[in-house]
């Protein structure tokens, strides 16, 4: 059963790599893909699953193909994302992005591609699929904005299970390129994958004036550049050094002259940590340092947050990767991972509610030539790994079905 299967998702190979340069040509930022989940849902439809459009609680752009086969099993969750990145791409391919300034430099377009070639080849093989597999399009990974419902920051993951998504699937699982395993392999993690990545953006109000006259304003720059060196100064004595945690300040913007003082600064910034605890207590250091700079310069602040979620497989999954790896890829190609990454990924969200993993998949050059990493301008895909990604996926769904 499990050859005939995988090898047809041989036959997909060059389908599967024209949708991935499809994509790549044409990214879309966070939840506006309009042109991203048309192609899919089109795509989705050609297959002939029912496919469901607009999906999500605030912004509504997520995009679900339903496979059901008509006998009792579990319902699959298998997830890609569809968001690009703000970054201009300084390769020069023939498929090279079409929209300048943005670019799939997280390798969004070839986690699309995997999975319409694993539903392409699912669904020619439904005969041998028990339950309900749902595969699923998500925006807005990379980031999270305020939702036009009720403010919140809100990520595509977020979006799509707020509107009930999860509530009858049994498993979820997703893939990543990975550029620092070689390509080909699958990397899983037992427990902590990856960190719970936390946004935040402050904003110092104080009062214009002039440089001849300080003593008539209330500084906003200064509120902003202390905020930032008493934070880094708190995280560095407040918290247990034996647990990881990672702040930086992104962005910084105040004032319009020269010669007056700005009356409001708003800075933003994201912290990585590996447990919830953590999350809140940095949490509380952000929201505490800033009450005390503007009531110390007598000004007043107002804070927006995206709390993060770690992620953390579940031994279900994991089992299940680790099998699905041997039989797919073989067991040399399959490496348990001990180092959790402190990127973030709101694949948590999912895991959170319902058992499932993630996985790496490598796209580095095995011969040690650069592989240039994830949200590089000249990051690219081994698209010789595409098809192990799609055998992956297959797989999964295979193995959950010999364990339902």
């Amino acid at each position: 059963m499990a050859d005939s299967i995988l090898q047809y998702v041989d036959s997909l190979k060059e389908e599967i790599i024209t949708l991935r340069r499809a994509f790549h040509r044409y990214p879309e930022p966070l939840f506006d893909v309009p042109h991203t989940s048309s192609k899919v849902a089109d795509y989705l439809r050609e297959l002939g699953l029912e496919v469901h459009t607009h999906v999500g609680k605030h912004f509504g752009m997520g995009v679900i193909g339903v496979l059901d086969s008509g006998k009792p099993g579990q319902t699959i969750v298998l997830r890609a994302d569809m968001d690009g990145l703000p970054i201009t791409e300084q390769r020069d391919h023939p498929f090279r992005s079409e929209r300048e300034g943005y670019m799939h430099a997280c390798g969004h377009g070839a986690h699309m591609a995997m999975l319409l070639g694993a539903a392409k080849a699912l669904t020619r093989y439904r005969d041998q699929v028990a339950g309900i597999v749902k595969f699923v399009f998500q925006p807005a990974e990379e980031s999270a904005v305020s939702s036009p419902v009720d403010g919140r920051m809100i990520s595509g993951g977020r979006d799509m299970i707020e509107v009930g998504m999860l509530d009858d699937a049994d498993l979820c699982f997703a893939l990543h390129v990975w550029p620092d395993l070689p390509a080909g392999t699958v990397g899983i993690h037992r427990g902590h994958a990856m960190a719970a990545s936390s946004h935040f953006h402050i904003a110092f109000q104080g009062l214009n004036g002039h440089h001849s006259t300080p003593h008539l304003a209330v500084d906003a720059l200064s509120m902003a550049t202390q905020y930032v060196t008493d934070v880094k100064y708190a995280i560095a004595t407040e918290l247990d050094p034996f647990e990881t945690s990672v702040l930086c300040f992104g962005t910084l913007h105040a004032g319009s002259a020269i010669n007056a003082i700005a009356g409001d600064s708003i800075l933003s910034g994201t912290y990585r940590v590996l447990s919830m605890e953590m999350v809140e207590k940095i949490h509380r250091i952000l929201e505490n340092r800033a009450e005390s700079i503007a009531k110390t310069y007598g000004g007043s602040y107002s804070s927006q947050f995206r709390l993060g979620t770690p992620l953390i497989n579940h031994e279900i999954g994991v089992e299940l990767t680790l099998e699905a790896g041997k039989i797919a890829l073989g067991s040399e190609r399959i490496v348990v991972l001990d180092k959790p990454s402190l990127a973030g990924e709101d694949f948590a969200l999912y895991v959170e509610k319902i058992p499932g993993a993630f996985a790496f998949l490598g796209i580095g050059d095995p011969s040690g030539n650069r592989t240039y990493p994830l949200h590089h301008p000249q990051f690219d895909v081994n698209e010789a790994v595409l098809t192990s990604g799609s055998k992956l996926i297959v797989q999964w769904v295979q193995q959950a079905l010999l364990h339902s």
